[in-house]
């Protein structure tokens, strides 16, 4: 089959390489037909992130099921399937905490499961996919390509900026303000208002990126950075910082403007992944009773909130998707979102 590979930076190819079968009896295959790029994934591409040897890429998919293990009890074939991009067993105490992303038997796409087997990622024409009944969710087929994409965002990135608003408290009359104009800030926007927020900044300097979330429920946009950024938000929200910030990129300067533009006793919610050496200012948030909470979203355990809501049509989060190519086109892929030419970019193998 085919799948993509980083070679190293700024390195993307898409080779042959040998098909998925069942190692378990707990595993499922899946036929994919529809991953994305994340993100994350530019850290790798950018270099800022080594790449020590190649590797299989790639952790957001949707897709049929084709083969089920003995074992298997909640999937049979040709179920349609999303995977969220963390494996888990969803029955671990962790997992029942609502943590899957800390499973203790745990793995990540392009790695090895807990029986030490090899584990496709996401960019390929097939998945062998462990802990199925734990980590995959069942959906109906979707009917057209929007709701493809929308059921592709709930494998990370609508319940990555869903678990960015949680972190922040984000509820009913709430301000917010999104640090973050990519596909989680703006899916962070979307969850923001879908909890009620009454007012929701989006700081963005990018036309199509500054509609978009204006049409996800934004009631103001700020183009500024840094300290003007901040005193732009203050301005617009009475003379104070916000009740909620979202931090959806996750570098030092992203994470101080989130920090800054919290009012003092408000709360931010970071989802970033770090990367530019971010540290949290201890003392500026003991002195202006400022909470920081988030980390890796563990979006298993937000199905059963979003997928109703994607099912029914009242939030459309696959619109952050504005580019798809075939999975042969994963180079462009990534330099179209590299070079922000895309909010986000599906793959359709």
């Amino acid at each position: 089959m085919r799948a993509t590979l980083i070679h190293a930076a700024r390195d993307i190819r898409v080779e042959d390489v040998p098909d998925p079968v069942l190692r378990q009896g707990t595993d499922v295959l899946v036929r994919v037909t529809a991953a994305c790029v994340c993100g994350s994934d530019l850290w790798p591409y950018r270099g800022i992130v080594g790449t020590d040897e190649p590797r299989r890429i790639g952790h957001e998919f949707v897709g049929v099921v084709e083969d089920v293990g003995d074992d298997v009890r909640t999937l049979r074939k040709g179920d349609f399937v999303i995977a969220p991009f963390v494996i888990s067993d969803n029955t671990c105490v962790h997992c029942r905490n609502g943590v899957q992303t800390s499973c203790e038997n745990g793995a990540g796409w392009g790695g090895e499961d807990d029986a030490g087997f090899f584990v496709d990622a996401g960019q390929g024409e097939a998945v062998r996919v462990p802990m199925a009944d734990g980590t995959l969710v069942a959906a109906p087929q979707p009917g057209d390509d929007a709701m493809l994409a929308s059921l592709l965002t709930l494998s990370d990135v609508m319940g990555t900026g869903h678990h960015a608003a949680i972190a922040a408290g984000v509820g009913p009359g709430s301000t917010v303000v999104v640090v973050g104009d990519g596909a989680v800030g703006l899916c962070g926007v979307l969850a923001a208002r879908r909890l009620g927020a009454e007012r929701v900044v989006a700081m963005s300097r990018h036309a199509d990126r500054q509609a978009l979330a204006r049409e996800f429920g934004a009631t103001d946009v700020v183009a500024e950075r840094g300290d003007e950024g901040v005193a732009k938000v203050e301005e617009l929200l009475g003379g104070v910082g916000a009740d909620a910030v979202l931090e959806c990129v996750g570098t030092k300067e992203s994470m101080d403007q989130a920090i800054a533009a919290a009012r003092p006793g408000g709360r931010v919610g970071y989802v970033g992944v770090p990367a530019g050496g971010a540290e949290l200012p201890i003392r500026t948030l003991f002195g202006r009773n400022v909470s920081v909470g988030g980390g890796v979203a563990p979006v298993r355990a937000y199905f059963d909130d979003l997928l109703p809501d994607v099912l029914s049509g009242a939030i459309d989060p696959g619109r952050v998707f504005d580019l798809v190519l075939p999975l042969d086109a994963a180079p462009e892929a990534y330099a179209a979102m590299d070079e922000r030419r895309s909010i986000k970019t599906m793959l359709r193998p």
